[in-house]
């Protein structure tokens, strides 16, 4: 029977990966229609009053409202350095929020009325899962960089020339919770995850790596985001008996689910492992401040993570920069909770490696900058490492080559230009901050763990 179920999941998720396809495939079409349209002239690398303009396009409002913040954070904390360092080529950075919703139908709007009043758009960042398949279409053919935290399988092997992926896709990260749920010795897992898009992309690779791990599904819920109880839900998970839930419900929804099943669990938690976006201060505060308490959480939640070198060189600017924002971005009650953020973190690092990429063409244009991305991010032969704007500045300015090593590490793209680094499980300390625990993980595909890419 278990066999039978998991098939009808397949069955559902080919079938909403078709919609999604065929999707951008008329987003695709939409642009090309009407991209000489009044209002969609793109303003990218123009240049007035000596400012550049870079974007956070993300959920502002809306269920995952959490996500936005990370992102603003990480653009105020990069352009503060670019901007006391001299800026791009002599222009200061400004960074514009717009607010997608969280919905496909909001986002596309809210872009177009993006470039229709923004000045000397250099860069978008943020783009999640819940609208990525409509927008970077656009962001394309306005010939925009843009870098997302998208997980989506679409991205996996369709190619868009102006689109980079700092973080592996969803599927990889499933892989990776599977493996900490293996490392711990779980059996029998739940699984319990938001009813939107960038959630519901971890389900099928999940429940695949679970089986072959030679583990078992108990339970597979799938949450309303913008419920406020969860009680049939967290009943199911409960009465399934699981060593561990695996899940993914930013903000409220989470939090509401883990403090039913606490209570119906006879006051007991369980074991929890989370997605990357759940190292969130919202989501953490929530928890802690409930009846479940920090001790308790602490001692059961673990989440995977890109790989955050806290003793590298970028680090110690990174942490002074993230935490200067407090007070200035609205949404975070925590920034503590921010420094290994995966959002603030990679797009903090894919910031400065635009603005050196800038600087090192000599334009703001995405269509002259946006190749020398790869030779900073991955390094060419005799190029020098910089763990800073100013530092990557300095070294052009004498004629050298580049290597950026930030917060997140070294980025090696694949073909699709998306970046594969290693993974860790990370765990919350009482202030909100994590740490990593055990060994790396390794460098997780869309099947497995390895030791080396």
């Amino acid at each position: 029977m278990r066999d039978m179920t998991w098939g009808r999941r397949e069955d559902s998720a080919v079938a909403r990966m078709r919609i999604r396809l065929a999707m951008l495939l008329a987003v695709l079409a939409l642009v090309a229609s009407t991209i000489g349209l009044p209002g969609l002239t793109s303003r990218a690398g123009a240049s007035s009053g000596g400012t550049i303009t870079i974007a956070a396009v993300a959920p502002f409002t809306g269920a995952d409202a959490a996500l936005g913040p990370k992102y603003e954070t990480a653009c105020y904390a990069a352009s503060q350095a670019i901007n006391l360092a001299g800026g791009v080529m002599g222009k200061q950075v400004n960074c514009k929020t717009v607010d997608t919703r969280g919905d496909p139908a909001d986002a596309v709007p809210a872009v177009r009325q993006m470039y229709a009043t923004t000045s000397n758009l250099a860069l978008v960042i943020g783009c999640t899962s819940d609208e990525a398949s409509t927008v970077v279409p656009v962001f394309g053919a306005h010939q925009t960089v843009s870098f997302c935290m998208t997980g989506e399988s679409e991205f996996d092997s369709v190619h868009f020339p102006y689109f980079f992926r700092l973080v592996p896709p969803d599927a990889a990260d499933s892989v990776a919770m599977v493996k900490i749920a293996h490392n711990k010795g779980f059996k029998n897992i739940a699984l319990a995850f938001g009813n939107d898009a960038g959630s519901q992309t971890f389900v099928t690779p999940a429940v695949s790596a679970i089986k072959a791990a030679g583990m078992n599904v108990v339970s597979n819920q799938t949450l309303d985001i913008n419920a406020t109880t969860f009680q049939t839900e967290a009943q199911a998970i409960v009465t399934a008996h699981p060593d561990a839930i695996l899940m993914e419900a930013l903000g409220a929804a989470g939090v509401a689910l883990l403090t039913e099943v606490y209570a119906l669990n006879g006051n007991k938690m369980i074991p929890v492992i989370g997605t990357s976006a759940m190292i969130d201060p919202v989501f953490f505060t929530g928890v802690t401040t409930g009846p479940i308490g920090v001790q308790n959480f602490i001692s059961n939640f673990d989440a995977d993570n890109q790989t955050v070198n806290v003793g590298g060189p970028a680090y110690p600017l990174y942490k002074k920069l993230v935490m200067a924002q407090s007070g200035k971005v609205k949404g975070v009650p925590n920034f503590q909770g921010l420094l290994s953020a995966n959002g603030t973190v990679h797009l903090y690092d894919g910031i400065n490696l635009a603005a050196l990429a800038m600087v090192m063409s000599h334009s703001t244009s995405g269509s002259k900058y946006k190749a020398d991305i790869l030779k900073i991010a991955q390094g060419t032969k005799g190029a020098v490492s910089v763990s800073s704007f100013a530092a990557g500045v300095a070294a052009l300015k004498h004629g050298k080559k580049i290597h950026y090593l930030g917060v997140g590490g070294s980025y090696q793209f694949d073909s699709y230009q998306t970046a594969f680094g290693p993974f860790e499980d990370d765990q919350f300390k009482a202030d909100g901050t994590t740490v990593a625990v055990g060994a790396s993980l390794g460098f997780c595909n869309l099947t497995t763990c390895k030791a080396k890419l």
